[in-house]
C-alpha cells in the first residue's frame, strides 16, 4: 500500500527507511515496512489504502473510536462518516445498582 506524506514540508527532514505503524499495534501489525521518506516528528501521512484499518474492520479495540472517513474527489474533500465521539463507546452500558 502507498505511503506518502500528506503535505509538502518545510524545514530539516530525516531520510530513512521507515517502519510505519498504528498507534496501538500488536507485534506484527505494520502499516509498511521499510518506507523509503524523509520525514520529521509530527508529519502526517496519507496511508492511501487502510486495510483493516479501514472502517470496514473497524473495531473499538482498547477503547479507541472509530477515525473519521474522508473521500477525495479530485481536489475536493468530503467527510463521508465523522469521527466516533469517545462517548459514544460507553453511552449504552448502564452499571447495575448495588444492594
Amino acid at each position: 500500500m502507498a505511503i506518502v506524506p500528506a503535505a509538502d514540508a518545510d524545514g530539516a527532514r530525516t531520510r530513512a527507511d521507515w517502519e510505519i505503524v498504528g498507534p496501538i499495534c500488536e507485534t506484527g501489525d505494520f502499516l509498511g515496512h521499510e518506507r523509503p521518506l524523509a520525514l520529521a516528528e509530527g508529519d502526517l501521512l496519507a496511508v492511501l489504502a487502510a486495510g483493516a484499518y479501514g472502517f470496514s474492520m473497524a473495531s473499538n479495540y482498547n477503547t479507541r473510536p472509530r477515525a473519521a472517513e474522508v473521500l477525495i474527489d479530485g481536489t475536493a474533500c468530503h467527510e463521508i462518516r465523522e469521527r466516533e465521539p469517545l462517548t459514544s463507546l460507553w453511552a449504552l452500558e448502564h452499571v447495575p445498582p448495588l444492594d
